[in-house]
């Protein structure tokens, strides 16, 4: 079902609450429109229609008709040899539900309980709900201030460093805390949208400049499952740290913020469409839609938004159309005559990062077990590269390698392997969009990461079924291309070691240990260690389910 970042359970009160909203967001017909085959009771409809979007949409799709997960439409498409849910059965469904497959899907026998397993199982062989549109009336009546832009501190008022603060995703709980990377405290737990995927900053840009220069790293831009957008001043007091919201969507993955600071862009998976957005007052200016035709000819409906980000060396957004396999290069210089350069590369794009030059971008096509390099001074696709089985970099992480010159990797979803390539075409233009080199790792994983002062890059292992390898992180040699250490982040039943993110100066590496089975306790922690030596320094205590973590320089800077 979704990738290991869209596990987690929520607490029977948080699902009971979530329910409306995720009914408004999920759609329409009731478990009546099916009497003819498969049927659930409307409390067992609800409940399942809850658990889909949860877990299994960002992979299988709000209409169920794949991406990176495989079609779960009732009767199939014959067209394309793929069987229909109906098909495969109440027994085999269950099975693949609570085992997993060798495919990448994971388990959830320790997710989800036999009666869910079951009811899930049946509500996959009826007919998808169709869930609404949304209106820009309706994302306006959403948008909330709590500080008035011309009411923000000229300064920050709680004296600490804040650029090397960390802002971490508390995912099943709705927050963000923000960190103090200097004395290892949390300062707040924010409120956010449901399971924040994404957390943006306005960045550094060699093409346009903000207004206030020390606005870069100050402002942070959360995007939640849910399509609540929040906007958060790290300059504030705790108390004051949210100061404005909106919804874009009813399903959501990213954000990413114009390089001159006026503006926020947001993508959505449901509706299928993108979102420009007001950065000071956070009010919607304009709605983008991105259903169209893909790279096959065919027209796609549930064409959904994955990555967005602003490019540094262009007044522009780069934003991946999953189901298109397109990049859309668009222009923000001009929103009432938008520009926007549509480039046809592979399915079904996720996520990605910049070379350290800005100009190219490398994103991972996941089903097409692809990276995709799309150059932003000419706007058009400049290279596929081949790799393994569901590439899946994250942030990514570039460094220099002694044979190849600079490069870039991935981990994958399918596979234990990190896959290297050169990234320079300028200055090493036989290593160039080729794979220089690849290391076998003990399992599948979601995030690799780097520092340009450190001589390692650290591959996380959180798809692996075995909580063993699953637990565990693995630190591989620049130079010598060789696992130095693999390090057991944490060995509490229910937790996995995932995301890693350096400090500001490059000495410390911050992992989490996320509790899949029961995010709603304060059971998760930070573990934070020498980025030389590999020992541990400390734990940090007191989070919801941390996941992903961001540090204010390192973001901000474009380090990776």
């Amino acid at each position: 079902m979704s990738k290991i970042l869209n596990q987690g359970t929520l607490s029977k009160t948080k699902v009971s609450l979530l329910s409306t909203a995720i009914a408004v967001a999920i759609g329409g017909f009731g478990a009546a429109a099916n009497a003819a085959g498969p049927t659930l009771s409307d409390a067992d409809f609800e409940k399942s229609k809850t658990i889909y979007f949860q877990h299994c949409a960002g992979c299988h799709g709000t209409l169920r008709k794949g991406a990176t997960g495989k079609s779960l439409e009732p009767k199939g498409n014959p067209a394309k040899n793929q069987k229909g849910t109906l098909e495969l059965g109440q027994e085999r469904l269950e099975k693949i539900i609570k085992f997993g497959t060798e495919g990448g899907m994971n388990n959830f026998s320790e997710i989800l309980t036999d009666a869910e397993i079951k009811a899930m199982a049946t509500y996959i062989q009826m007919e998808p709900p169709i869930p609404p549109e949304m209106s820009l009336a309706q994302m306006k009546a959403n948008t909330k201030v709590y500080v008035d832009p011309k009411d923000y501190p000229t300064k920050p008022l709680h004296g600490r460093n804040w650029k090397n603060f960390f802002v971490v995703i508390e995912r099943d709980v709705g927050k963000v805390a923000v960190v103090d990377g200097d004395k290892k405290e949390i300062i707040a737990h924010i409120p956010t949208g449901y399971a924040v995927h994404v957390i943006k900053a306005l960045e550094h840009s060699n093409a346009a400049h903000p207004e206030n220069p020390d606005d870069v790293g100050r402002f942070w831009y959360t995007q939640g499952r849910d399509g609540k957008m929040t906007k958060i001043d790290l300059w504030q007091t705790p108390d004051k740290m949210l100061v404005a919201e909106t919804k874009v969507a009813y399903d959501a993955r990213d954000v990413a913020v114009s390089g001159d600071g006026k503006y926020i862009i947001g993508g959505g998976y449901w509706p299928p469409h993108f979102v420009i957005v007001d950065a000071k007052t956070m009010d919607p200016l304009k709605v983008v839609s991105t259903r169209g035709v893909n790279i096959d000819g065919e027209y796609v409906n549930e064409s959904r938004v994955a990555a967005i980000y602003d490019t540094p060396n262009e007044k522009s957004w780069l934003v991946a159309l999953k189901e298109l396999g397109q990049m859309w290069q668009v222009d923000y210089t001009d929103l009432d005559n938008l520009r926007i350069d549509k480039m046809d590369t592979a399915k079904f794009l996720h996520d990605g990062f910049f070379d350290p030059t800005g100009r190219y971008f490398q994103i991972a096509a996941n089903a097409s077990n692809k990276m995709v390099v799309v150059d932003t001074k000419e706007r058009k696709k400049e290279a596929l590269i081949d790799v393994d089985k569901l590439p899946h970099p994250g942030p990514g992480a570039n460094w220099m390698d002694p044979k190849c010159g600079p490069v870039g990797g991935t981990t994958h979803l399918g596979v234990g392997k990190v896959t290297v390539w050169g990234n320079d075409p300028a200055g090493h233009k036989d290593a160039a969009w080729k794979v220089c080199y690849e290391v076998e790792t003990d399992g599948p994983g979601l995030f690799i990461r780097t520092h340009p002062k450190s001589k390692y890059f650290w591959a996380d292992q959180t798809k692996h079924p075995e909580p063993g390898v699953q637990q565990a992180v693995q630190v591989i040699d620049k130079e010598t291309r060789q696992i130095v250490k693999t390090i057991t982040v944490t060995n509490v039943p229910g937790q996995a070691a995932v995301h890693m993110e350096f400090n500001a100066d490059g000495t410390e590496v911050w992992v989490s240990a996320w509790n899949m089975k029961d995010s709603k306790k304060d059971n998760g922690e930070i573990v934070v260690y020498d980025a030389n030596t590999l020992e541990e320094k400390t734990r940090i205590k007191g989070f919801f389910a941390p996941t992903g973590k961001f540090n204010v320089t390192n973001r901000s800077e474009h380090v990776t």
